[in-house]
């Protein structure tokens, strides 16, 4: 274990052996850090925050700190942070609160670049990308596989599914569905990212059908309902992708960006 004789580390947290721990850094007593993981120089690690294996945390970033919620009142709430994500510079994500489920949960894979923010009570799922000053504010839920340009906002209790993509500059108030790409203030939706599909190797035939249920929802101006109802009784509902992407709007509480 490395940690450079500036940096301030409470007796009771829980380090792994091979945790590196940068000048100038705090970390606070309920706090657990996997193998391999660094805390570059001036990180703050505060709060139950667990936080697993080989991630990189750089320069006054602030982690497990006290949620923005003015209701919270210092219960012990959580924030939980898988594997292999990057935390850029000034980069805040904050524990949870006990009006949802008490934690704020990040997967694997992230890149948080600089001054991006994750609010209370988030869950993020893998491989997600958020562009510089990117914002989840309280209870939002990103996939896997998901772009948020930079200066891109999401509202509180949206979804921002799997695949999609926020241009920058994106002001998102409703829910991203599968695969769509949204921009604009507020965010409307302009296509799916195909290109994204093409790169991992999404068949032409899947990337055809989900042009065709995209102009289902988007392009021919029918009602949601009965656009979706067509889709779930055609053949191309028998693909699985675009049965997830009519699932994602199914699911939404908000409505969607359209």
């Amino acid at each position: 274990m490395l940690i450079h004789p500036t940096a301030i580390v409470d007796p009771k947290a829980e380090l792994d052996s091979d945790v590196e721990i940068g000048p100038f850094c705090i970390v606070g007593p309920d706090v657990q850090i996997g193998a391999g993981t660094v805390l570059k120089s001036h990180v703050v690690v505060n709060g139950h925050t667990t936080i697993g294996q080989n991630n990189e945390i750089y320069q006054f970033a602030s982690v497990g700190e006290v949620n923005q919620d003015k209701k919270y009142k210092g219960e012990p709430t959580r924030l939980i942070i898988g594997d292999r994500n990057v935390i850029r510079e000034n980069s805040t994500i904050h524990r949870g609160t006990v009006q949802d489920q008490g934690v704020t949960q990040i997967g694997h894979g992230n890149l948080f670049m600089a001054s991006t923010h994750v609010g209370h009570d988030c869950m993020v799922g893998d491989n997600n990308i958020l562009a510089n000053y990117a914002a989840l504010a309280g209870h939002v839920t990103v996939g896997d596989s998901v772009i948020l340009g930079g200066y891109t906002g999401i509202h509180q209790f949206c979804q921002v599914n799997s695949y999609s993509m926020c241009g920058m500059g994106s002001m998102v108030t409703k829910d991203v569905p599968r695969y769509v790409m949204v921009s604009g203030d507020p965010a409307k939706a302009h296509g799916m990212n195909f290109e994204g599909m093409r790169r991992r190797g999404t068949p032409a035939e899947v990337i055809k059908a989900l042009r065709s249920a995209y102009k289902m929802v988007y392009i021919k101006g029918m009602p949601l309902e009965q656009a979706l109802s067509e889709i779930e009784a055609s053949d191309m509902y028998r693909i699985q992708e675009v049965a997830d992407f009519v699932l994602s709007i199914r699911q939404s509480n908000r409505g969607i960006v359209r």
